[in-house]
């Protein structure tokens, strides 16, 4: 498979995720955390189809098409731990979650996601779901929408 086919491939697989783990959340209160802002086409989809809900999104730096540029009350600028802390210790409680931080080196991707997962899971609210690209540690996985081969993309429950 050629790289585009596979970069098309993962970016239905991510639409197709998002939209069914937005269906999954209709009857819940909560936010929406984006976890790596990046070039925001992620967080230019969940505006769309979660016009009705804020919003956080947690990045290393913003740099994002100008088009994409979150309210800034709702950017947590810095490394991924003490914003996830931030949002618990402030009672934020998140309904939905993307999970899309990597340095680009499989093994280190996972680890951190692994050592991540704790934290998210404080921030989260219970029965929320995660659309991960990483697998992440302690929640309930689930077998997501159909039509999205394993391991493509990853969805879990938060108990």
């Amino acid at each position: 498979m050629s790289r585009l086919d596979s970069m098309l491939r993962r970016f239905t697989a991510q639409r197709d995720g998002l939209n069914w783990a937005a269906e999954q959340i209709t009857a819940m209160n909560g936010d929406v955390l984006d976890m790596g802002l990046g070039n925001g086409r992620t967080y230019d989809h969940l505006r769309e189809i979660l016009s009705d809900r804020r919003i956080w999104v947690i990045d290393r730096v913003l740099q994002c098409h100008p088009s994409c540029v979150p309210p800034e009350q709702d950017f947590l600028q810095g490394e991924a731990k003490p914003m996830l802390e931030r949002l618990a210790a402030e009672g934020h409680k998140i309904a939905l979650a993307h999970y899309d931080f990597g340095f680009g080196v499989k093994e280190q991707d996972v680890a951190e996601a692994a050592a991540l997962s704790p934290v998210i899971a404080k921030a989260m609210a219970p029965g929320g779901i995660i659309v991960s690209g990483q697998p992440l540690a302690g929640f309930e996985e689930l077998a997501g929408p159909e039509g999205i081969p394993p391991g493509r993309y990853m969805f879990y429950r938060v108990s």
